[in-house]
């Protein structure tokens, strides 16, 4: 890494001073963070951001992350030879691959992460939905048209869930006690089978469960683009759902727009879409009057 720039102490001082009012804003809130894409690669990156985390609790914010985890999922199924297949956006989860999802998301990547947060200061605690029942999740189902008939049928993902309902007793024992829960996106069944479930789905489930305050959603782009991809700043619900329809909002995307209008139906007061690679995205977006990404809100 690049040495930092110098930056007086005076300069330092007022940078501190103005983002006072956005603290006061956020004061005892609690924010949603989902941490995933290539970003979680560069190690220097990810221990920048366990910073950034520790700095929000440490001024009486409430910081709930939840991380993804897809590229590294994939080196470690290419490792092991075992064939990953998608459809609709979403890895198809068989029997094999459900097991090394559970060691790569609740194992290796988890407590990675709750170690760099743990070494700049705080107290993560690392968690999945499995945990104290926390996120109960049914089998997700995906309609797709296949391309030789034109006829639309129905997609068998495997063990992919969709989040049925959050519990918050658990989470309710470690928020505002400078714990800082880390929730790896898995779930479970009423009847016990093991679900993986998408990152932003999982996240928006737990913001809109906890009435955040934000939901912060960290990806490999800018934001929501317009049509000349420009970043496109602001958003209320009835224009996001324009976008939609006009395909501005396309691809992957849809699927994060669609959990940021969830989430903010649910209770959540504002989400917002964010390139995670940007440093100090989060700080960026909620101490500084510019932000980063595009807010969606009601």
């Amino acid at each position: 890494m690049t040495d930092a720039p110098y930056i007086s102490p005076l300069d330092q001082a007022r940078i501190l001073s103005e983002a006072l009012p956005h603290m006061q804003e956020y004061d005892e809130e609690t924010i949603v963070i989902k941490y995933g894409g290539h970003a979680m690669g560069a190690e220097d990156t990810a221990k920048a951001f366990a910073r950034d985390i520790v700095l929000l609790e440490q001024t009486a914010i409430n910081p709930v992350v939840v991380h993804g985890g897809g590229p590294q999922i994939a080196t470690m199924l290419k490792r092991l030879g075992i064939e990953s297949e998608f459809a609709a956006g979403l890895r198809i989860t068989d029997a094999a691959t459900i097991e090394i999802v559970e060691m790569v998301l609740a194992g290796s990547i988890n407590k990675q992460l709750v170690g760099y947060i743990n070494e700049a200061g705080g107290k993560a605690v690392g968690l999945c939905g499995k945990d104290g029942n926390m996120v109960t999740a049914s089998k997700a189902t995906r309609t797709m048209v296949d391309p030789g008939s034109n006829i639309e049928k129905v997609v068998d993902l495997g063990f992919v869930g969709e989040p049925e309902k959050v519990d918050l007793t658990l989470l309710n024992q470690l928020i505002g006690y400078e714990l800082i829960p880390v929730l790896a996106p898995l779930a479970t069944s009423k009847t016990g089978q093991t679900f993986n479930v998408n990152a932003d789905t999982f996240a928006g489930a737990v913001a809109g469960a906890l009435k955040a305050k934000r939901l912060l959603l960290l990806t490999d782009v800018p934001g929501v683009l317009d049509k000349s991809k420009k970043l496109i700043p602001d958003l209320s619900v009835k224009e996001a759902r324009e976008l939609i329809a006009d395909g501005t909002i396309s691809a992957g995307m849809i699927p994060k727009v669609e959990t940021c209008i969830y989430a903010l139906e649910q209770g959540v007061q504002g989400v917002v879409i964010i390139d995670g690679k940007t440093q100090h995205a989060v700080l960026l977006e909620l101490f500084t009057n510019q932000g980063t990404g595009t807010l969606i809100h009601k």
